[in-house]
C-alpha cells in the first residue's frame, strides 16, 4: 500500500526495491513493537481511535466514489450482482472454482476476528465484553465491507483498465473517479486503517504467544509468560511476536515465493485453528472430564448445533479450496504451498507435543480462582480484574521486574 502511494505522488519518478519494501516493513514493525511495549490503558485508547478511522474512512470513501461516478458510467445491477460481471482468468480452473478463489480476500479480511479474545484478561466484564465485540465485528464490518465492495464494482469501470499502473484494482478505480489529489487523499487513510490492522493483529498475537507460555505449552520456562510490573503487558512475548514478523520479510528478499506462500498459510492456518475448540465441544461433551459452563453468551439447544455444524463444515471446505493453486497449469512460480507449509508445521508440532510436550502442557489453565478463591468465580467481581499476573506453584506472582 505505501509503495503504491509513494510511486504513485512521485509520478513513477521514484523506485521502488525490494530492499526498500522490506526496510520499510522491518521498520513499522519495530513501530509496532514499541507501541505495544505500552500500557494497557494507552492500546485501549489507541484502538478505540483505529475503530473511528476504519469505519469513518469506508463511509467517506463510499460517499465519494458514489458522487464522483457520472450514473451513466456505473455499472448496471446484473454486472454488480449477476454472471455479467463474473470474468475467469484462472487458467483451466471451471468458473465455479475460480469464483471461490476470489473468497481469499474476503477470507483474509475477516480473519482475525477473534482478537479481543486474546485480550479478554484485561477487560473489564470479559465474559460480556469479548463476545459482544466479536459479533458486532463481524456483523458490522461485514455489512460495511459489503457494500463497499458493491460501490467498487458500480463504479469500477472497463475491466480493461485494471488493475492499472499500481497493480492495485481498488486504488485505480479511485484514481479513475476521484483524480489524484483526492485519492492521494483518501488513500492516508487507507494506509492507517492497514497500520491499525497490523497494530491490533501483534497484540493479538503476542498475548496468545503469553498464554502458550504461561500454561507451560512452550520450552521456555514460562520467559514469554511473564507480564511486565510496569506497563501490566507481556514485553518478552511483544518483542519476540515482533522479531517472528520481521523474517517473512527477509525470507521475500531471499525467495518471494517461499514468502508469499507464509502470508497465503495465514488465512487457512488461523481458521482451522477457530473450529478446533468447536469441534471438541460438540465431539467430547459427555466425556466424564468435560465439565462445560455455558456463559452469559451461549446459544442453547438446536441453535448452536446449527450455527457450530456451519461453522466446521464451511472453515473445512474453504480451507481446502484456499490451498489449491489458482492458475492452471500449475509451476513452480503458481504452485500454492499453503498445504505443504501447513502440513510440515503440524507434524513438527504433532512429533514434538507426542514425544515431549504432553508432559508438562495440560491445555489452557484458569488463573481467576488462584487469586480470588472458588467463590469468587460465582462472583460478579471476577470480571474486572485488568491483568491478572499468573502465580506458579508456590502461589508466588512471576513478574518481569525488569
Amino acid at each position: 500500500i505505501t509503495e503504491t502511494i509513494v510511486g504513485f505522488q512521485k509520478d513513477g519518478a521514484f523506485e521502488v526495491t525490494q530492499h526498500k519494501i522490506v526496510g520499510l516493513f522491518i521498520g513499522l514493525l519495530a513501530v509496532h513493537g514499541i507501541l505495544n511495549s505500552l500500557a494497557t490503558k494507552w492500546l485501549a485508547r489507541m484502538t478505540s481511535s483505529f475503530v473511528f478511522v476504519n469505519v469513518g474512512a469506508t463511509i467517506i470513501i463510499i460517499i465519494v466514489m458514489l458522487a464522483m461516478t457520472p450514473r451513466s458510467e456505473m455499472h448496471p445491477p446484473n454486472y454488480v450482482f449477476g454472471s455479467a460481471g463474473i470474468v475467469n482468468e484462472a487458467g483451466g480452473w471451471p468458473t465455479g472454482i475460480a469464483f471461490l478463489f476470489g473468497l481469499l480476500s474476503v477470507q483474509w479480511t475477516m480473519t482475525d476476528y477473534d482478537a479481543t479474545a486474546h485480550i479478554s484478561e484485561e477487560v473489564q466484564r470479559a465474559a460480556y465484553a469479548a463476545p459482544s465485540a466479536i459479533f458486532v465485528a463481524v456483523v458490522g464490518t461485514g455489512l460495511i465491507g459489503w457494500l463497499l465492495n458493491i460501490v467498487m464494482v458500480l463504479c469500477s469501470g472497463p475491466l480493461a483498465d485494471l488493475p492499472g499502473p499500481s497493480g492495485m484494482s481498488f486504488f485505480q478505480i479511485m484514481f479513475l473517479r476521484i483524480g489524484k489529489t483526492g485519492t492521494l487523499i483518501l488513500w492516508v487513510f487507507v494506509c492507517f486503517t492497514a497500520f491499525a490492522v497490523v497494530q491490533t493483529a501483534l497484540q493479538a498475537t503476542a498475548r496468545t504467544l503469553y498464554a502458550i507460555s504461561r500454561d507451560n505449552g512452550l520450552p521456555d520456562r514460562g520467559v514469554f509468560g511473564t507480564v511486565n510490573a510496569r506497563t501490566k503487558t507481556p514485553l518478552y512475548a511483544v518483542w519476540m511476536i515482533t522479531f517472528i514478523c520481521v523474517l517473512p520479510g527477509l525470507l521475500d528478499l531471499a525467495s518471494p515465493i517461499a514468502a508469499n506462500a507464509i502470508f497465503a498459510l495465514t488465512t487457512v492456518a488461523l481458521d482451522l485453528s477457530y473450529i478446533v475448540p468447536i469441534a471438541c465441544r460438540r465431539i467430547f461433551r459427555n466425556h466424564p472430564d468435560v465439565h462445560f459452563q455455558p456463559g452469559p453468551f451461549y446459544m442453547p439447544g438446536a441453535i448452536g448445533w446449527i450455527a457450530n455444524s456451519i461453522c466446521v463444515t464451511w472453515t473445512l471446505f474453504i480451507a481446502v479450496i484456499l490451498c489449491f493453486p489458482t492458475y492452471l497449469p500449475t509451476t513452480a512460480q503458481t504452485m500454492n504451498y499453503a498445504s505443504v507449509i501447513f502440513g510440515g508445521v503440524l507434524t513438527l508440532a504433532l512429533t514434538w507435543y507426542i514425544l515431549d510436550a504432553h508432559k508438562y502442557y495440560k491445555g489452557p489453565q484458569g488463573n481467576i480462582g488462584r487469586h480470588l478463591g472458588d467463590n469468587a468465580l460465582s462472583n460478579e467481581s471476577s470480571d474486572r480484574d485488568v491483568v491478572r499476573v499468573i502465580a506458579d506453584e508456590d502461589e508466588k506472582p512471576k513478574v518481569d521486574e525488569k
